[in-house]
């Protein structure tokens, strides 16, 4: 299968050199003639029209020359993932073809017209099409990797040739589509960017299509089909770009938006996942299409409302003209509720509006459009739309993957591309319910064109199939900066994303990847962990250490009630990380996570020097660690179903017996030292407002690493083969988990016999 996919790609790679050898062909002759007194073409004209094609031929016939002997004398131990890895490695010539691609054929046609010899060069310059090449390139690639077995010595070379092929592929799709057009007599309207939005209408949550135009923004609605017709769209009001204008937070009037509970949100995502799994149980039943097509819509119902609700981060633009196409309550302005993955989408608004680029040289366009034009520019939107589905699971193909439960590895090595030197730094970004969290974030590399972070992170995933890399310029302007502004006056670079693949990240070797962005690339490599692996408990190879040995033999070593690691960690989070944006969730450098775990477990003296000089996230990663490495969780394997069974009860005077009964019933180190973590988190959680760490959000880190089922009861699968993606029933677990912390987080005080936990806290021996 392999050779035959190989022989293929030989027959094809044959067609496109003869395309190529015929565009060149009339090359040289045109360029000699053009140094004399009748030139046919201008050396401008030449240069544009056969722009990076003597490269582009010179690329294919290498890999042709080199694929064609390796197919001619066969093994199965044949070779040849250098050859496509190396041809992947070039994709920046087909950036620059593909780039010119449009005015070379407009410059061919124009000479076509003066000339009519030029004609079959305009035809064959026509055929030689980089984006199709690469695309075809790319669908081999996957049939190529469907045919090698993991362990033969191309399967990571091919695996890094596809990660190139689609990385490219997909920043070009990006490019192409923004300069799509829509075709009106005189004028020249492009549409940049589009997507899916939550309006809030007289206190109303709305779903809205919203289509960013190079000279308005217009907003519409999803007509529901009716009787098999068409998809339409109803335009709900648009403002010109000249009369538009942003307000922040501390401009606008207050206005009270309305939040749904962050246990509700979850009781949504519990109900998601509830039905996802049933779904699958029924086509694994062959239960018949009616059962599973009520089951889909129930699950349609239940992501609808998830997508409407969760949104929360407020923005508001107004028409500076008051011209309005909807009666609001908020007078002449227009307010969202976005999540994460739409502010870059309101932040490419604000860039276009301050660009230099404009639709005419004298700026923007007056724009006032009359009943039949606006009909008319909105049922083009059809054709026109990049983000054809809301994102819920019932339009996802039927293979697609559920999303990865475990831990990422991400290693961000370097930068390059950059045309001047800058303070940068990158975030980290992966995706859960459909909706992106940062996770990580690196150093800032000061005033320099070529950043080398060489920095690991270790992120967890739930349910997530995107990792999203940010790169921002640093600002040091401190007269703008303060704690609650976060990186809001730093500058964004370019963004960037690759799917996490399950089949790709199968392995236990690092894969390697380069994200581009705007012409830069950075290079990453990843390495993922599933969450059944995970969290197997290895024994301690350091009999004196702390990490993987039992809490209650570590306290009775120290002779302490808190182990001298917890006290520690906390006791620096307090000093200085209280409110650090993001503190437990994003993580730190896994290297300094590695040299603080070494340093406690030795009995390094200078362990509290190494802290007072790390990262206070790397701190934070080290305690989440220590908990999650103990041979059994805080919570116990014998009480954790109890725990688990206990949060589910209904009545609360039933809940809160079975809950503190159980808590009281942990062995005494497990108790004291989750107590000490209590009202540390609820202190964290005071700090809400400039750390972002509500009590949920500190349970959703905490919950997993402190309850988790015994191995025995966990879902490993009992087949090691079986897709590293554990779906749904690694999302209720976990929901169960987060469940009982947020309790006990929101409980004002925990009664205990004789008010020993003051005794304890407060001990001398502490």
């Amino acid at each position: 299968m392999r050779k035959w996919v190989l022989s293929g790609i030989l027959a094809t790679e044959e067609t496109y050199l003869s395309h190529l050898e015929a565009l060149l062909l009339p090359m040289k002759p045109l360029k000699a003639a053009a140094t004399t007194s009748q030139p046919v073409l201008t050396v401008a004209q030449i240069e544009t029209i056969f722009f990076k094609v003597p490269e582009l031929y010179e690329i294919h016939k290498e890999f042709y020359d080199g694929l064609l002997p390796r197919v001619q004398q066969w093994s199965h131990h044949q070779r040849v993932g250098d050859l496509f890895q190396k041809l992947a490695s070039q994709l920046g010539v087909y950036r620059a073809f593909v780039d010119n691609y449009e005015l070379a054929v407009e410059t061919a046609e124009k000479c076509c017209q003066a000339n009519t010899q030029f004609a079959e060069i305009s035809e064959v310059r026509k055929r030689v099409k980089g984006t199709v090449k690469v695309t075809r390139s790319t669908l081999v690639l996957h049939d190529l990797l469907k045919h090698t077995p993991i362990s033969h010595p191309d399967h990571p070379l091919l695996q890094d040739a596809l990660r190139i092929s689609q990385n490219f592929l997909s920043s070009i799709n990006e490019e192409t589509t923004s300069r799509r057009q829509t075709f009106k007599k005189g004028e020249n309207r492009q549409l940049l960017k589009d997507s899916f939005m939550v309006e809030l209408v007289e206190g109303a949550r709305k779903l809205r299509h919203v289509f960013l135009f190079t000279d308005l923004l217009l907003c519409a609605k999803l007509k529901k089909q009716i009787g098999g017709k068409n998809q339409q769209y109803d335009c709900k009001w648009y403002i010109p770009l000249n009369e538009m204008t942003f307000q922040g937070p501390e401009e606008a009037e207050p206005l009270t938006i309305p939040q749904v509970p962050d246990e509700e949100l979850d009781a949504m995502k519990v109900k998601i996942s509830h039905l996802r799994s049933e779904i699958q149980r029924e086509k694994r039943a062959n239960k018949g299409s009616k059962v599973i097509d009520r089951l889909r819509k129930k699950l349609s119902e239940q992501e609808s409302l998830l997508l409407l609700t969760s949104p929360s981060i407020p923005l508001r633009f107004y028409n500076k003209n008051g011209k309005v196409m909807i009666r609001l309550r908020l007078r002449n302005q227009y307010f969202f509720c976005i999540s994460v993955r739409h502010v870059l989408f309101f932040f490419l608004i604000q860039r276009y509006l301050q660009s230099k680029y404009t639709v005419s040289p004298q700026g923007f366009k007056t724009v006032s459009l009359t009943s039949m034009e606006l009909q008319m520019l909105t049922s083009s939107c059809i054709k026109l739309q990049t983000v054809h589905h809301i994102p819920l699971s019932i339009n996802k193909e039927e293979d697609e993957s559920s999303g990865l439960y475990g831990f990422l590895n991400v290693i961000v090595h370097s930068a390059s591309g950059l045309k001047q030197s800058l303070n940068l730094y990158c975030t980290l970004e992966v995706d859960s319910f459909g909706f992106f969290s940062n996770k990580a974030k690196t150093r800032v590399y000061r005033y320099t064109s070529e950043p080398k972070w060489n920095e690991e992170f270790e992120i967890e995933l739930e349910g997530s199939q995107t990792l999203r890399l940010l790169c921002y310029e640093k600002s040091y302007n401190k007269t703008k900066q303060n704690k609650e502004d976060g990186d809001g006056t730093d500058r964004i670079m370019g963004k960037g994303q690759i799917p996490l693949d399950p089949q790709s990240l199968q392995g236990k070797d690092w894969q390697r990847t380069v994200i581009p962005m705007n012409g830069i690339e950075i290079k990453l490599s990843m390495k993922f962990t599933s969450r059944e692996f995970s969290l197997k408990r290895m024994p301690s190879e350091k009999p004196m250490g702390v990490f993987g040995v039992k809490i209650s033999t570590v306290t009775k070593r120290e002779r302490s009630k808190v182990p001298y690691i917890v006290r520690q960690c906390l006791e620096e989070i307090e000093r200085r990380g209280m409110e650090e944006v993001g503190i437990y969730r994003v993580s730190g450098v896994a290297t300094d996570i590695q040299a603080l775990k070494t340093a406690f477990d030795t009995n390094n003296k200078d362990v509290s020097v190494m802290m007072s000089e790390m990262d206070v996230n790397a701190i934070a990663g080290t305690l989440k660690l220590y908990f999650r490495e103990l041979p059994e969780p805080l919570f116990t394997d014998e009480l954790y179903p109890n725990f688990a069974g206990g949060i589910t009860l209904s009545d609360s005077v039933a809940k809160e017996s079975c809950m503190l009964n159980l808590l009281l019933s942990l062995p005494e180190p497990n108790l004291v030292t989750f107590l000490f973590l209590l009202d540390h988190l609820k202190r964290v959680a005071e700090k809400e407002s400039i750390n972002k760490m509500s009590l949920h959000n500190l349970a959703t880190v905490f919950g997993p690493t402190l309850l988790r089922p015994a191995e025995k009861d966990s879902k490993i699968p009992a087949n090691p083969t079986q897709p590293i993606s554990m779906g749904d029933s690694w999302s209720l677990e976990v929901m169960a988990q987060v469940q009982v912390l947020l309790y006990f987080l929101q409980l004002e005080t925990i009664p205990t016999p004789d008010s020993k936990r003051q005794s304890i806290l407060f001990s001398t021996e502490v």
